[in-house]
């Protein structure tokens, strides 16, 4: 399963089309939001899968943004997420909260942790765990993304 990754959209719509459209292009069956989604727009461009968003330090308006996503049919999970897909743990958050990140890269529960907040597109091994940031759609250069591949537990980072 291919699973696209996501952070920092900032409420940026021009800079967000341009992801999506790679998603499609990859053929990704999920998505993964890692914060800062900046407006409740931005929930609508990820209609075409199974979203999963979680907040991030510039989500002031989370009710707004809780609200569009359950209506839109999509999952939020507040400041973080929990997910077994294809076999494999996954943590979605955004990492703003360093005790919360350092707590879940240190617990040992995830085969993956997927992260956003920094702008800078990474993907590193911490013991037996991936971690990985798809960079940011806004106040980053270039844009990126991240493409997860399960149940290999790989990553590529996508310069769009």
């Amino acid at each position: 399963m291919r699973v696209g990754i996501i952070s920092d959209t900032h409420g940026h719509l021009e800079f967000t089309r341009p992801a999506v459209r790679m998603f499609e292009s990859l053929d990704v069956e999920r998505v993964l939001h890692c914060g800062d989604i900046g407006s409740p727009a931005v929930v609508d461009l990820f209609a075409r899968w199974p979203t999963d968003f979680v907040f991030g330090n510039s989500d002031t308006e989370q009710r707004a943004l809780r609200s569009a996503i359950e209506q839109a049919g999509q999952t939020c999970h507040g400041e973080m997420g929990q997910l077994e897909i294809e076999g494999v743990r996954i943590a979605l958050l955004h990492s703003h909260d360093r005790r919360l990140f350092s707590a879940s890269v240190g617990s040992g529960r995830y085969a993956t942790i997927c992260y956003g907040h920094t702008h800078v597109a990474s993907i590193e091994r911490q013991g037996e765990t991936l971690l990985v940031n798809p960079g940011a759609i806004y106040r980053a250069n270039p844009h990126s993304i991240a493409v997860l591949e399960l149940p290999q537990n790989t990553a590529t980072i996508v310069n769009l």
